[in-house]
């Protein structure tokens, strides 16, 4: 695992761009899983000026969500469907048919997961995913307590992540407590995996991650055991981490930093 520190959110959400467009064009077909919530604004406000810029196409990327509420229309400003619509899909040149995101309606959601990772495992697997962490350190939507082989399922949201979530819809009352998500599993085969975190509130969530035992109570500690894990946090996510790590201005003075993305 590689852990890198950047002095705030804009240099959290430049860096991972600069990796995430870096990787695009190394190969321009991937297959890129993306992530919602509120770390990941700033990152797709990056994304999308870099693909202004021509700095990166997503013209043959094929993209895979990891999560969606249960029986909230996708048209609510609330769903993750909307999220994706306008923070990237709708200002970038990546085609409507290549982007994948969960289906939480309807009376066979069963059949849904089993369909979103087949769907993965039809595409030949994630190449990049993205991921934010939760307070509670859960990563897509797997709960503390979730398996750490578990695949894409049904998952009840936890009180801590239902009142994170609250603002979204105007109240805890409003929160759908159902999900489906990727799970642990689906998440570790991915051949790169990269996650955000910002903030004091993601600080020990980031401790128990990077420093403590790997356990299904911490479900994004299993990221310790992935080959090609790389963690990208602000100073104040980074605030309890005790060890020595990299900072953002250190891997990109390095002469050698296409290899230092290869070798986690």
């Amino acid at each position: 695992m590689k852990v890198i520190i950047a002095k705030d959110y804009s240099q959290m959400c430049s860096f991972a761009g600069h990796f995430v467009a870096r990787q695009i064009r190394a190969r321009p077909d991937m297959v890129l899983g993306l992530a919602t919530g509120r770390t990941m604004v700033g990152f797709y406000q990056d994304l999308v000026g870099r693909y202004r810029r021509g700095d990166c196409s997503f013209a043959q990327v094929t993209s895979f969500n990891l999560d969606e509420y249960v029986n909230l229309p996708e048209s609510h400003p609330a769903s993750f469907h909307s999220f994706m619509r306008w923070h990237f899909v709708e200002h970038v040149d990546i085609r409507p048919d290549r982007v994948h995101i969960p289906n939480g309606n309807g009376d066979r959601l069963l059949d849904s997961a089993q369909a979103h990772e087949e769907g993965i495992r039809a595409a030949g697997g994630i190449d990049l995913q993205v991921l934010g962490v939760g307070r509670n350190g859960h990563i897509a939507f797997n709960e503390p307590g979730s398996s750490l082989a578990s695949r894409t399922r049904i998952k009840r949201l936890s009180p801590e992540t239902i009142l994170a979530n609250a603002d979204d819809f105007e109240g805890t009352a409003n929160v759908p407590r159902y999900v489906i998500t990727a799970g642990v599993g689906t998440v570790m085969e991915a051949r790169f995996v990269l996650l955000l975190a910002s903030g004091h509130a993601k600080a020990r969530a980031i401790e128990a991650l990077v420093e403590g035992p790997i356990t299904a109570q911490v479900p994004a500690s299993i990221l310790q055991m992935h080959p090609h894990a790389f963690v990208i946090v602000d100073e104040a996510a980074a605030i309890r981490l005790s060890g020595s790590y990299d900072h953002v201005e250190e891997v990109l003075a390095d002469p050698y930093e296409e290899f230092f993305w290869e070798n986690a």
